[in-house]
């Protein structure tokens, strides 16, 4: 059935982690609350989260902000490689670094990645149906906000490779019947101080 209302899908990376990203830092979590707060006046109907820790706890303290949001774990929201991309999709001087840079990853993330991805895509893009505007944050992990970026784009799918997510930073794409879907913001980190932006972006992109 073809949706006849408008999406408003918000996407957030987790806050800063630990470097065993089994919690949270302190500048974590501060991330977060801010980010709940500037939310507080969007009107979410829920919040969902992937099943790891760092995204869990996100979600919690950026619930907490809000006025009786519903959490909702549910695992495509989790962390894995969206699409495996072959040689000859890639930049031939920089193919061998960027395939072994995912060749790092844990085989299950490169193994169920694809139909994780697929399931995201079905329940998080497009207009919805009934007459109402959906509004929705999905509390994830940078691959996973590439991904989506890149769809909403209608870019070749090796195209989420290269799209990078600060912690707790706020992206907002847009899904009208009868449109194309809209990025409307981007890694915006408006409601974080100086010093709490650009966690978990490389360095050389940092400006």
């Amino acid at each position: 059935m073809t949706g006849t209302a408008a999406r408003h899908l918000y996407l957030t990376r987790h806050g800063e982690a630990s470097p065993d990203e089994s919690k949270l830092t302190d500048i974590g979590r501060r991330q977060a609350v801010l980010l709940g707060e500037r939310l507080r006046e969007a009107p979410l109907t829920a919040v969902y989260h992937g099943p790891l820790a760092r995204a869990e706890q996100t979600a919690q303290l950026i619930g907490e902000q809000l006025d009786g949001v519903p959490l909702r774990r549910f695992a495509p929201a989790g962390d894995y490689i969206p699409y495996m991309p072959q040689r000859e999709e890639l930049p031939p001087h920089s193919a061998d670094a960027m395939l072994g840079h995912l060749a790092q990853f844990p085989a299950e993330e490169r193994e169920q990645g694809p139909g994780l991805a697929q399931e995201a895509l079905a329940q998080f893009t497009g207009p919805v149906t009934g007459g109402e505007p959906c509004h929705e944050l999905v509390v994830t992990h940078s691959f996973l906000i590439a991904w989506l970026v890149r769809d909403a784009l209608d870019a070749p799918k090796q195209r989420w490779m290269g799209i990078n997510h600060a912690n707790a930073a706020l992206t907002v794409i847009r899904y009208a019947p009868g449109r194309l879907p809209s990025v409307l913001l981007f890694n915006d980190t408006g409601h974080l101080p100086a010093e709490l932006r650009w966690t978990g972006f490389p360095p050389e992109l940092h400006i």
